[in-house]
């Protein structure tokens, strides 16, 4: 039989390699679909996940199984992460340059793009954990409930408040 994510994190926390490439092999499909559905690109994507079990790896005695599954606690790594990049890129951006892009983007959408990333950013967590996996990962509310461990209702709740909350930002059929 095999040992349960708890045990591995457990057994991390005595310095079982074995037990990090356990977890790994169990988690990574997962959260790398998370972190490439939040950042650009695959090796990006890979080089988060490789900083996030890096990350588990020395803080494994901090994990508190009252507080959640290992699964959760991995995920809420991944996502943070994700979004601490996603902040840092964004002012790293804001350096101007003397030539315009090659493509041509229309200022609207640009707009658009702008204020989605800051309204998702702005959005309490648990709402904008539930809108990202129904749409960057397709997961339907009853796998959402699966994953995050919490009942549909609340799930089908958080989305709806999202959903809203993008709503009055954008107007009903967009901009």
């Amino acid at each position: 039989m095999e040992p349960s994510d708890e045990a591995l994190v457990a057994q991390m926390a005595q310095g079982d390699r074995k037990a990090l490439s356990s977890l790994y092999q169990r988690h990574a499909p997962k959260l790398l679909g998370l972190s490439m559905s939040m950042l650009r690109g695959r090796a990006e994507a890979e080089d988060l996940l490789h900083d996030v079990f890096l990350e588990a790896w020395r803080h494994a005695t901090d994990y508190v199984p009252e507080r959640g599954s290992v699964r959760a606690w991995l995920t809420t790594r991944t996502r943070s992460r994700a979004l601490d990049r996603i902040k840092s890129a964004a002012r790293r951006k804001s350096v101007p340059t003397e030539q315009p892009p090659e493509r041509s983007v229309p200022a609207a959408l640009l707009d658009d793009h702008r204020k989605l990333q800051e309204t998702l950013l702005a959005m309490p967590e648990n709402q904008r954990e539930v809108l990202l996996l129904a749409y960057f990962e397709d997961l339907s509310a009853s796998e959402i409930a699966v994953r995050l461990e919490i009942p549909i209702g609340t799930v089908k709740s958080r989305i709806r408040a999202a959903l809203a909350t993008l709503r009055d930002i954008f107007g009903e059929g967009g901009t």
